[in-house]
């Protein structure tokens, strides 16, 4: 069965990075659509980044020029790379496999001082 396993997350002050990781298991996820999510206490979950299988990449407005998704077929994970981070980044990742539905269970990522 397709397993996705979200790692990387923890406290960080403003300004400083992070690198989220999402190993998949039972999929080969370079064949496939990625995407990170996240979603802050209270609120919805809203699209952060999408990594396409041919490598095309794209990001939400509110996290272009900080954050980057890439993958690593050998290890069968993407990345999301965040960078400058912010108080609003603060939330829950998940990344997911579009075309299957599939998600992971999520890594907490909070930036405060």
């Amino acid at each position: 069965q397709v397993q996705l396993v979200e790692s990387g997350g923890g406290l960080v002050q403003p300004g400083g990075s992070l690198r989220l990781s999402c190993a998949a298991s039972g999929v080969i996820f370079s064949r496939y659509t990625m995407g990170w999510y996240r979603q802050a206490p209270g609120k919805e979950r809203e699209w952060v980044a999408t990594l396409l299988m041919v490598g095309t990449t794209a990001y939400a407005d509110s996290v272009k020029g900080r954050f980057t998704i890439s993958g690593d077929n050998a290890k069968n994970t993407v990345y999301l790379q965040m960078n400058n981070l912010e108080p609003e980044d603060t939330a829950v990742y998940y990344c997911k496999i579009y075309s299957l539905d599939a998600w992971g269970q999520g890594t907490l990522v909070t930036v405060s001082s």
